[in-house]
């Protein structure tokens, strides 16, 4: 594990402040409030954390901060001459069509001249060989997270904001990235549920709770955040423990002058009176945030050879190259499908699942279940509803309700459309199309990307019990770790 900072830094330590949230509000239509009147404050210097659940808000703070967004009330103040950039989760579809060049180009409101020595000295940052004419499209997961980050660093803001920079990026790359933010001298918040990687180089963290709606700010790293939201529910406990035995006998007082009549129902009265009073006082607990249910994926029926892989194309310096392989999957059995970013394995899962190329073949009738990295096998203007019922092969309205209830979709928001569902819960939507589509052989390019790091050893033991045959690809170690491997294909060797 990265070293870990001094619990000693706060954010008193750093400079004037840059960015204030007062008061601010902010919904999605008059049913989805996401802030309740927050407010919180950035120094100059600090490297800060934002967390929550999926779906919580975070990226929509990232959006208010740049102006992307107007809050319903309150004000967001951003200090004189303070620029913001931000590596968002994924490139825009928009932008896929770019160039390296154009991509940059992009970035910036006015023309830059001379801007080829600018991009090639900031892939050289993030660890990207790249060709500037190559079309954005064509890169990997992997190499697109790259890109994400040096489109933003080349802005050399003042305020840097990273959205789950290192989903897709390879144990290489999240190194590279780690050691860039420990010795960077500005101001940057991260959102990310590696806690590892956060932990290496912030100060401090800013918590959005899905409940209040409100930002909590504490000093240190994810651990001693956990710490300290323990001993604040345990001291909340405690002191509505203590209210609760004080208004049971106020109660019981009360009853017991009652009886007694004259004056003293007066007394009575009162002591009911200080009972109400007490009730008031209690607090509310603070919710946890809530894990998926634990799941199976059921395993169409097979025998026999499922999949067979005799020949496949990987990536040598943005050239493809044909290899020759023996490859054969039956029932219960798993591969973990290992190799550097760029070198091509997003590329040949997206062919396999299309069972469309010489030298894969998939056995006559077996139903695919593909978990796709940018979730483009969702449609974006469909529902949850429609997207959960249409993989199922009896329109069984109970039983997709209650698959999409143990992936924290309930009540109206199954009729939420996907474009619209944070990346985290877009990948929810996903795995619960997985159970209801019983398939007979698994693909899934990095299941734990934007998903929260609550809900991953539940989604590993799913991946263990499942008795089909599976293909996985994760840089997670931890993940791979918890998950039953039976064979590992190294692209690379």
């Amino acid at each position: 594990m990265s070293q870990r900072p001094s619990k000693n830094n706060s954010q008193t330590s750093f400079g004037e402040t840059i960015l204030s949230f007062e008061s601010t509000s902010f919904e999605f239509g008059h049913n989805k409030p996401i802030l309740d009147e927050v407010s919180f404050s950035i120094r100059r210097g600090a490297k800060l954390t934002l967390m929550g659940q999926n779906g919580s808000g975070k990226s929509t703070i990232f959006n208010l901060i740049t102006k992307q967004y107007k809050p319903e009330s309150g004000k967001i103040h951003i200090g004189n001459g303070i620029t913001i950039a931000t590596a968002k989760q994924v490139i825009p579809r928009s932008d896929m069509n770019f160039t390296v060049r154009e991509f940059f180009e992009n970035c910036f409101k006015e023309k830059v001249y001379n801007i080829e020595p600018k991009i090639e000295k900031i892939l050289d940052v993030v660890n990207l060989k790249a060709p500037l004419d190559r079309a954005v499209k064509t890169f990997s997961g992997g190499q697109q997270a790259r890109l994400l980050l040096a489109s933003a660093l080349i802005q050399d803001p003042d305020l840097l904001l990273l959205d789950e920079p290192t989903n897709n990026l390879d144990k290489a790359g999240i190194a590279h990235l780690t050691k860039f933010l420990v010795e960077y001298q500005k101001t940057c918040i991260v959102i990310s549920h590696d806690a590892d990687f956060l932990n290496a180089f912030t100060h401090g963290v800013l918590y959005l709770d899905v409940y209040t709606k409100k930002i909590e700010q504490y000093v240190g790293d994810y651990f001693d955040v956990v710490d300290q939201i323990a001993v604040r529910i345990e001291k909340e406990n405690m002191k509505n423990a203590q209210l609760a035995k004080t208004i049971q006998e106020n109660k019981e007082k009360a009853n017991f002058f009652a009886m007694k009549g004259g004056q003293m129902r007066l007394v009575a009265k009162r002591m009911r009176e200080k009972a109400e009073e007490l009730e008031e006082e209690k607090v509310d607990v603070r919710k946890e945030d809530r894990t998926i249910r634990n799941f199976q994926i059921p395993a169409q029926y097979m025998t026999g050879e499922i999949l067979h892989i005799s020949e496949f194309s990987l990536f040598k310096n943005h050239k493809k190259v044909a290899r020759k392989t023996h490859i054969s999957l039956k029932k219960n059995q798993h591969l973990l499908m290992v190799g550097p970013n760029g070198i091509g394995k997003s590329t040949l899962l997206e062919t396999l699942a299309k069972d469309e190329s010489k030298g894969i073949k998939i056995a006559d009738g077996v139903k695919v279940g593909y978990y796709r990295q940018d979730f483009s096998t969702l449609n974006f203007e469909d529902t949850i509803f429609q997207a959960l019922m249409s993989v199922m092969d009896k329109d069984i309205e109970q039983e997709m309700r209650s698959v999409a209830a143990g992936f924290l979709i309930t009540g109206d928001m199954i009729y939420t459309k996907i474009g619209s569902l944070s990346e985290g819960q877009k990948g929810l939507v996903a795995l619960a199309q997985l159970v209801l589509l019983k398939p007979g052989l698994l693909i899934l390019d990095e299941p734990t990307n934007h998903i929260n790091f609550r809900h991953l050893p539940v989604i590993a033991k799913a991946l263990s019990d499942y008795e089909g045959a599976m293909i996985l690809v994760s840089h997670v170690p931890e993940f791979v770790k918890q998950v039953r491997i039976d064979e590992v294909f190294d692209l690379e060797k």
